[in-house]
């Protein structure tokens, strides 16, 4: 699970940046996404425990919900599309209307 806990701890370190970037204090952002200070130093720490929700707030409160909302879009997810064209069927067949 390391390569999760990196990816995790990016995203932390990001929003941090973004933050900071903005000049928004901690306990202004965590007031603005509903959460503690503690948990918000958490999330920027890239703790893995934290609850989804939590920063899924925080994106929203920095305005970046939308790249959350497209995260595992099926329309971008290249291996499920070629592993489902693998399963269309070779023919169709009509059927014989009788008549």
């Amino acid at each position: 699970m390391v390569v999760v806990d990196r990816a995790i701890r990016k995203l932390g370190t990001d929003l941090r940046s973004s933050r900071i970037r903005r000049r928004i204090p901690v306990s202004v952002l965590a007031e603005r996404a509903a959460i503690s200070k503690a948990t918000l130093q958490k999330i920027e720490h890239g703790h893995r425990g934290v609850a989804l929700g939590n920063y899924a707030a925080v994106l929203f409160s920095l305005g970046m919900i939308d790249r959350l909302a497209g995260l595992a879009d099926p329309r971008e997810d290249a291996l499920g599309r070629e592993l489902e064209e693998e399963q269309l069927p070779q023919r169709i067949r009509t059927r014989k209307t009788g008549g």
